[in-house]
C-alpha cells in the first residue's frame, strides 16, 4: 500500500509540469535588406521580454525579415500556429503574417510593403508588431511585443489610396438576368405559314371522299364498336397539337416532355385498337 502512491504522485507531478509549460521564442532577430543589394542587411535582435526600443525603418524597396525559433517549456518545436502580427494603433486594424516554421522550431518571414494593407501608410504612428505563438495540447501561447515599423514611402509614387470600409446596410436593387427572352418570329411569317397549312386541309378533305373512297356513313359503326378506342385516339390528337401550340407561344421544352410523353403512349395504345377495328372492317370488304 505504500508504494501505491508514488504512481500518483509521480503523475500529478507530470501533470503540473505539463500544465505549467509556455511557448517561448529564441535567436530572434529583424533584418532589413535593400532590393537594390547595396550594403548588407540591418539586423537586429529582440527577445519575448526584451523588444527593441526604437523602430526599424522599412523603404519602398526593402524587404523586412523576421526569424526566430519556437520553443515549447524551453525544447525547440514547431508550433501550429506562428506569425507576425501587425497593427496600426490609430484604428486599431491588425495584418497578420504566418511564418514558414520548420520542424525544427526555426521560422522565418519576410514582409514588404506591398504586402502591408494601405491603411497602415497613413497611420501617424509607427506600426506595431506582436509575435503570436500557439499550438493544440496544454501548453499556454505567447502573445509578445516585438518591435515597431516606420514605413517611407517613395517621393516619387502617389501614396497608396486606402479603399473604403464596407458598410452594412440598404444596397441598390439588383436586377438578375439569368438568360435573354425567348425569340418568337415575326407575326407575319407565321401568319403565312398558317394559311398555307390550313389551305391544304380542303385539299387533304377532296382527296379524301372524292378520290379515296371515304365512308362517312360507317362512323357510326365505328364508334358503336370501339368507342372509347376512337374517341381517345382522336382526342389524344388533338391535345399533343395543343402542347405543340403552348410551346410555340412560349412553354419551355422541360414543360412539355411529360405531356408529350402521356398523349403519345396514349396515342399509340388507343390506335391500335381503333385502327384494328378499321382493319377488320376493311377485311370484310367494308369501306
Amino acid at each position: 500500500m505504500r508504494f501505491s502512491a508514488i504512481p500518483s504522485l509521480l503523475f500529478l507531478a507530470a501533470g503540473a509540469v505539463q500544465a505549467a509549460s509556455s511557448w517561448s521564442f529564441d535567436d530572434a532577430s529583424v533584418a532589413i535588406s535593400s532590393k537594390k543589394g547595396v550594403g548588407e542587411a540591418h539586423k537586429e535582435k529582440f527577445g519575448a521580454k526584451s523588444p527593441l526600443e526604437t523602430p526599424v525603418t522599412l523603404g519602398a524597396q526593402d524587404t523586412l525579415t523576421v526569424s526566430f525559433t519556437a520553443k515549447d517549456n524551453g525544447k525547440a518545436k514547431r508550433p501550429h500556429q506562428a506569425f507576425v502580427l501587425l497593427r496600426d494603433e490609430d484604428t486599431g486594424l491588425e495584418a497578420p503574417f504566418p511564418l514558414n516554421v520548420k520542424e525544427s522550431g526555426k521560422g522565418k518571414v519576410q514582409i514588404t510593403q506591398k504586402e502591408i494593407p494601405a491603411q497602415f501608410f497613413t497611420s501617424s504612428k509607427p506600426v506595431h508588431a506582436t509575435v503570436v505563438i500557439g499550438s493544440f495540447g496544454s501548453a499556454q501561447g505567447l502573445i509578445a511585443d516585438a518591435f515597431d515599423i516606420e514605413i517611407t514611402q517613395d517621393p516619387n509614387k502617389p501614396a497608396p489610396a486606402a479603399p473604403s470600409p464596407v458598410r452594412y446596410g440598404k444596397k441598390p436593387q439588383i436586377h438578375h438576368i439569368f438568360r435573354e427572352p425567348t425569340q418568337y418570329p415575326y407575326k407575319v411569317f407565321s401568319i403565312i405559314f398558317v394559311i398555307i397549312i390550313a389551305a391544304t386541309l380542303p385539299v387533304l378533305l377532296v382527296a379524301w371522299f372524292g378520290f379515296l373512297g371515304a365512308n362517312i356513313s360507317a362512323l357510326p359503326k365505328a364508334l358503336g364498336a370501339a368507342p372509347l378506342s376512337h374517341a381517345t385516339f382522336f382526342g389524344s390528337i388533338l391535345a399533343i397539337e395543343g402542347v405543340y401550340f403552348l410551346y410555340h407561344r412560349g412553354l419551355s421544352l422541360g414543360h412539355i416532355l411529360v405531356p408529350i410523353a402521356v398523349f403519345g403512349t396514349t396515342t399509340v395504345l388507343s390506335g391500335m385498337k381503333a385502327l384494328g377495328e378499321v382493319q377488320r372492317r376493311r377485311l370484310a370488304g367494308e369501306r
